[in-house]
């Protein structure tokens, strides 16, 4: 039996996550207080009493602290994954997970990361919307006219899992392409409320930023694979890990190829770590479509789910 950890990424952020872990378990309070981002971390994931959490600048070191805090109760139990991935930010997540950051540098580098989409979108007139129902093939044909006849730039930013493309980039660009989509014959085009075109070109500056702070810090060698969000797949080239988060702020997030890989290699335990189970539908869609029958999905995100997942380990020992 096969494991792979799965990170959430933005968007699965809300008021009071974590609150039950921090108090019942010190590992993730350890983790979770590792690192100061610059401000409150506690105040705004178990409050949120500003609406603060929503802006990408607070979300990403939130949901990061979340995730090395769960991983720590994790490994604390002797429990690690032969694989881990991520979506979008959730791939930092991983990172830490197999040792390439510690936790304070994971949260360090998320708030950085925030901070740098955030500036990057700064006066774009920016929209992303989510497309069912339609083919990788006919979208991309619908962004490259969208973009032709908008002088704008819209491409495909997710490939979530069968049926769940996202499209990102100037407004104008992205509603002239969900329309071209609807008359192509997708299902539905959903906006989506976010305040960048993420995963697009518009994101160089971003991995400009990020490519000067990751020249000043050290990666430590993968202490298991990570797949990554580039490449839809392991590092199998070996290609610098800081030129892979520069290229996947700025280029698609293949998830949907990720999890293929994963079921290719044999994993048939996903655990989902994160607010939310964005991440187990999307596995469910790729078994399903791929004919896959023999795996698990296991939602981490309270006190309740992390205390069932456990009780095995513990009644073991």
């Amino acid at each position: 039996m096969k494991t792979a950890f799965l990170y959430a990424g933005q968007g699965s952020q809300h008021a009071g996550m974590g609150q039950d872990l921090y108090d019942s378990f010190p590992q993730f309070r350890s983790a979770f207080d590792s690192a100061d981002p610059g401000f409150d971390l506690h105040k705004l994931c178990f409050e949120d009493p500003d609406g603060l959490l929503m802006q990408t600048k607070y979300t990403q070191p939130c949901l990061v602290a979340f995730a090395v805090g769960m991983t720590a109760i994790l490994r604390d139990a002797g429990i690690t994954p032969d694989y881990a991935a991520g979506l979008s930010l959730g791939e930092y997540s991983a990172l830490e997970a197999a040792g390439v950051f510690d936790a304070a540098a994971a949260i360090r580098t998320a708030a950085f990361r925030g901070k740098a989409m955030a500036e990057a979108s700064r006066g774009i007139d920016c929209g992303m919307t989510a497309v069912l129902g339609l083919s990788e093939e006919l979208l991309q044909n619908c962004c490259d006219t969208a973009s032709a006849q908008n002088d704008g730039i819209v491409s495909i930013c997710n490939y979530n899992c069968p049926g769940q493309l996202v499209i990102g980039g100037s407004k104008d660009a992205v509603n002239a392409a969900a329309e071209l989509a609807k008359a192509a014959g997708a299902m539905r085009c959903i906006p989506l409320s976010v305040s960048g075109p993420f995963h697009t070109r518009l994101m160089q500056p971003a991995g400009e930023a990020l490519k000067s702070r990751f020249d000043q810090m050290n990666f430590a060698p993968m202490q298991f694979p990570v797949l990554f969000n580039c490449l839809g797949r392991e590092n199998t080239e070996g290609l610098p890990i800081p030129e892979l988060l520069v290229r996947q702020v700025q280029r698609s997030v293949r998830m949907e190829s990720i999890i293929r890989r994963l079921f290719e290699l044999g994993v048939t335990e996903f655990i989902e770590i994160g607010p939310g189970h964005t991440l187990t539908g999307f596995v469910k869609k790729t078994a399903k479509a791929i004919g896959v029958t023999d795996y698990h999905c296991t939602p981490l995100e309270s006190r309740e789910e992390v205390n069932d997942f456990l009780s095995p380990f513990q009644k073991g020992n």
